[in-house]
């Protein structure tokens, strides 16, 4: 993909993409409407019920379009009671009907309710994982069964007034799109806009798109690429972003924050859904939290703009090489720092909530796969033997008086690196912000090889001002490493979180930053804002520290309790560094659906489970009693597996 391609009004100002307003019932989505909120019901859809029930909950969360699985056509035909009764009720919020496999579903949904939402990878297709060689004529006709198949719910959505969602999910492209595009966002861009075509061919536009994926690298490409097309081709179709099978917890929260926050960072988004294994009422504050941040972000301090062409291909990921200090930089991992600067006392015991624990039995440090690379000591001092894979970094003038010390490194402010005559032989930190990082200083930087910079900024529109220092350096061939630290104060942990994943993984998704460095007042303790520095690498997928849970949100499809399931096996693998596991309620969720997961364990009917090995069934019709140990003798027959050890 050319990577010169505009994907957004701009790098450095922030500036919403206006796109065309779409009526969906009472609520109008894009244009200079906020971003709106949105989720999906986990019940049964004939259970009436329940499902009005819970539709009600999450309306009162703040839920302003309710989406509905109508996996046939009798659960389609339950939607139209499911919106009298809401109405009956007095709630007046439209509904979205999700359709994969169903075009009779889809076409009696569009009827009664007032908006669709079509997966193009399932909605004409049949998944067989076959690799077709097509000639351009067997191409073309492929897309001419696919207009025979969609065009009738074209027409009656564009004669009832209806709303549709053309929804590309990674995991589910079709055969024909991987034969041609391969596993890629380019993939899932045309995907959409092979749809798309007969939509305009039919003059129909109250249309919203989305390019969802549980991969945020992928994920955020294939928005950026999908607004490069619309930007290229005259269109400007609203967004509506996701994260799919983000998971939950702390972790579910990271990944929708660096994926979705990305996105809204340089203005892109008309509505989104947080997709967390939880209930979904549960969903709703983090979408808002994260929405609401916006939208006092115009009056931010000033950023020099970035002239075209960008030193990056914003459409692929390609970590941006440094040379080599230590252990930052080149082919090393991100390192993380931990702030301990302003501690009244630094003790042995209180390096735990960073990875470390001191056995005064054994006299030995056992470490975690979440333990620090740096402690940022400031004028503080340690009077203890340090783990022998943690380096500390003091202030310039404290280090002078604790240079001896093993794995000791100054840190310097901007021009003080020059003026200085004592610095470290092995390694020097210096902190710089964007008036620092001048083309002088950097022409001055540029030669040493014992330094490593620590890129800082307070700017209420801090990624974009450090992504423009990260673009500065990259410019003027500056192959000095350098940390991102992100600075926060008197934020509750859930906007913490929210609020530095997106900051700093949207960095790391351009392939930026050696490493990370969080200061924070006033907001978590210090083992939460160690597990989201890390849980930020995880969800980047540029450090990987534990295992990945890839975990659909539930729905009305899912055939047993995703919850509980996701915990079970939890419980038993977390200790599986690397491993990717797919839990998925149902087969749409499925094969596709995981993506690049190592194994899967699938919903197939009530109490029926069918394990996988990437893509590959290897046990089916498991029963549900049994098919989380099946899975642990699965991972251990492929090598995958290892005991737990204690700390």
């Amino acid at each position: 993909m050319n990577p010169t391609l505009k994907y957004c009004n701009s790098l450095t100002e922030y500036s919403r993409f206006i796109t065309r307003e779409v009526k969906i019932g009472n609520l109008t989505l894009g244009g200079d409407n906020p971003i709106r909120i949105q989720s999906m019901t986990t019940t049964d859809t004939m259970d009436t019920k329940a499902t009005v029930e819970q539709s009600i909950r999450m309306i009162n969360a703040g839920c302003e379009l309710v989406r509905i699985t109508a996996p046939s056509l009798n659960d389609a035909k339950n939607l139209e009671l499911i919106k009298k009764e809401l109405v009956k009720r007095g709630y007046d919020t439209p509904i979205c009907a999700d359709i994969h496999f169903t075009p009779n579903a889809a076409e009696f949904a569009a009827r009664v309710i007032e908006k669709v939402r079509v997966n193009p990878g399932n909605y004409a297709d049949k998944k067989k994982f076959e690799t077709i060689d097509y000639t351009d004529h067997a191409y073309e006709a492929e897309l001419e069964r696919i207009k025979l198949r969609f065009t009738p719910l074209v027409k009656i959505c564009k004669e009832y007034g209806t709303a549709m969602r053309i929804g590309t999910n990674h995991g589910s492209l079709s055969d024909r799109i991987l034969s041609r595009y391969g596993d890629t966002p380019l993939g899932m861009v045309e995907s959409a806009l092979e749809f798309l075509r007969i939509c305009e061919e039919n003059n129909y536009h109250n249309i919203v798109i989305s390019m969802k994926a549980s991969n945020t690298q992928v994920m955020v490409q294939a928005y950026r690429l999908l607004v490069a097309k619309m930007i290229e081709t005259n269109r400007n179709y609203p967004l509506h972003l996701g994260v799919t099978e983000a998971g939950d917890g702390e972790d579910g929260r990271i990944k929708s924050a660096v994926g979705i926050g990305t996105l809204l960072e340089d203005g892109l988004g008309d509505t989104i859904r947080v997709s967390l294994t939880e209930e979904p009422e549960f969903e709703m504050p983090v979408a808002k939290m994260l929405a609401d941040r916006y939208s006092q972000r115009k009056n931010h301090v000033a950023i020099k703009a970035v002239n075209p062409p960008l030193p990056y291909n914003p459409f692929e990921y390609n970590r941006y090489k440094t040379q080599e200090v230590l252990n930052i930089g080149r082919s090393n991992v991100p390192c993380v720092v931990a702030d301990y600067s302003m501690r009244e006392e630094v003790t042995a015991a209180s390096l735990y909530p960073v990875g470390y624990n001191y056995s005064i039995p054994l006299d030995k440090w056992n470490l975690t796969e979440m333990a620090v690379d740096f402690l940022f000591l400031g004028d503080n001092t340690i009077a203890f033997e340090i783990p022998g894979t943690l380096g500390l970094i003091y202030n310039s003038e404290t280090w002078l008086k604790n240079k001896e010390q093993e794995r000791s490194y100054p840190l310097f402010c901007g021009e003080e690196y020059f003026s200085s005559e004592n610095k470290s032989a092995v390694l020097n930190f210096i902190a710089v912000d964007i008036h620092v990082l001048t083309k002088e200083f950097i022409e001055k930087i540029k030669s040493a090889n014992n330094v490593c910079m620590v890129l800082d900024s307070f700017n209420k529109h801090t990624m974009p001002e450090l992504r423009r220092m990260a673009i500065e350096l990259s410019s003027n061939n500056c192959t000095v490493p350098y940390i991102i630290k992100c600075n926060y104060n008197n934020l509750n942990a859930e906007q913490f979180q929210l609020y530095s994943s997106t900051d700093i993984g949207g960095l790391l998704l351009d392939g930026f930053g050696d490493g990370i460095w969080i200061k924070q007042k006033d907001c978590v303790n210090t083992q939460i804002c160690n597990s989201t520095s890390f849980g930020i690498l995880q969800a980047t997928r540029t450090r990987i520290s534990k295992t990945e849970y890839i975990s659909c949100p539930s729905c009305g499809r899912t055939l047993f309790d995703l919850q509980e399931t996701t915990q079970k096996i939890r419980e038993r693998t977390y200790h599986l560094k690397g491993i990717k596991i797919g839990i998925m309620g149902c087969i749409v969720n499925g094969p596709g659906e995981m993506a690049d997961a190592d194994y899967g364990y699938v919903g197939t009917g009530v109490g029926k489970i069918s394990l996988y090995k990437g893509k590959e069934v290897v046990k089916k019709n498991v029963t549900s009693e049994t098919a989380v140990d099946e899975l642990i003798n699965l991972i251990k027959e492929n090598g995958d597996w290892v005991e737990k050890t204690e700390v």
